[in-house]
């Protein structure tokens, strides 16, 4: 019999499988028409089990509507969110709440995310609660010091009887992962965990979040803008752009040597120091800054959408195909010998 004061291990060997996600909303009415806001337009991925995949792309691609949609805050327009033998896009009501104690989330603002009320010990308590788990009181603060100490807030009983305004940015932040964890979820949602934080307690929080995956087995879905924090905590990255993945496969491919314009625009400005140092790290192809900014998602662009930005197609001529014909992710293996899926009629570096 297992120990019921334990944060339990994730069992799964596919804890996710997403499949032609569709999230489409109603915009504002043009010249007399109804516009549609194409949020996030047929992405498919999968997460293992103790698995960190990263989704990186600017503000505005629809990373974080990708998160909401997983997690049901976000209602997706079609396609399929697989886990634990569930289609969750599907789910309501009882059935719903029962599949989230799988899946748990963290969001990007330490100090809006933790009720001022509340404190350390009602914030992580609460999940157990609102999913009756812990038989009782007792089992219930069990289950709540193990977590507060998993997060490395120790000592966790004196930590418990603290507030929100009493605590530093990565401590409250460290109190949001407590409460992720406390169900022994399979997969946490992180959506830009350490973009409000210093440096200081922004490593602080990466090597936490791989130690639980290492400890726990629990697997991440990583949000972020910033391609140098992917590749600190990710075993894959996918970049997207526009509302679609246009590369996706292992941190060392994608970022030492990306297929895709658009990753190689995303490390033209990402800080060297922030990249790996073994081997040879430099991306190959162009380094052209992006001009402009992402087109906007009602008017997504005919055929390749990242043309009008695209430094390479604007190398090779303007060709016709990128003007119309949309690419599909593809499997590729470029000059690194590794292989990733990348959506480009004229992938970088690719043997």
């Amino acid at each position: 019999m297992s120990d019921p004061t334990s944060i339990d291990r994730a069992t799964s060997e596919d804890v996710l499988r997403v499949r032609d996600l569709v999230v489409h909303f109603s915009g504002r009415r043009v010249a007399g028409r109804a516009s549609t806001v194409r949020a996030v337009d047929g992405v498919s991925f999968e997460i293992a089990r103790g698995e960190i995949l990263a989704l990186v792309g600017e503000s505005g691609c629809g990373k974080s509507t990708i998160a909401t949609s997983v997690m049901r805050l976000t209602q997706p327009t079609s396609g399929q969110i697989l886990s634990g033998g569930e289609d969750l896009a599907k789910l309501r009501g009882a059935q719903l709440r029962r599949a989230r104690r799988r899946i748990q989330m963290i969001f990007q603002d330490p100090f809006g995310s933790l009720d001022p009320r509340q404190s350390v010990f009602d914030a992580v308590e609460e999940p157990l609660v609102i999913h009756s788990v812990g038989a009782t009181p007792e089992e219930r603060r069990d289950r709540v010091m193990r977590a507060l100490d998993f997060a490395h807030l120790r000592p966790p009983e004196r930590l418990a009887r603290a507030y929100p305004h009493e605590l530093s940015g990565g401590q409250r932040q460290r109190v949001a992962i407590a409460s992720a964890m406390v169900l022994g979820p399979e997969l946490v949602i992180a959506d830009e965990p350490v973009s409000m934080l210093d440096v200081s307690a922004r490593s602080g929080i990466l090597r936490l979040m791989v130690d639980l995956r290492d400890r726990l087995g629990v697997s991440y879905l990583f949000i972020t803008h910033d391609l140098a924090v992917a590749w600190v905590v990710a075993d894959r990255i996918a970049v997207v752009y526009l509302g679609r993945i246009v590369e996706i496969g292992p941190c060392e491919s994608v970022v030492a040597a990306p297929a895709h314009p658009y990753t190689t625009a995303l490390l033209a400005v990402t800080s060297e120091e922030d990249l790996p140092t073994e081997g040879d790290p430099s991306p190959t192809g162009s380094t052209e800054v992006l001009a402009g900014e992402t087109p906007s998602a009602v008017n997504v662009p005919p055929g390749c959408r990242f043309h009008p930005r695209c430094p390479r197609y604007r190398t090779l001529g303007e060709p016709e195909v990128c003007r119309v014909s949309d690419p599909v992710l593809r499997a590729v293996s470029g000059n690194d010998g590794l292989v990733r899926e990348c959506a480009c009629h004229f992938p970088e570096g690719v043997s």
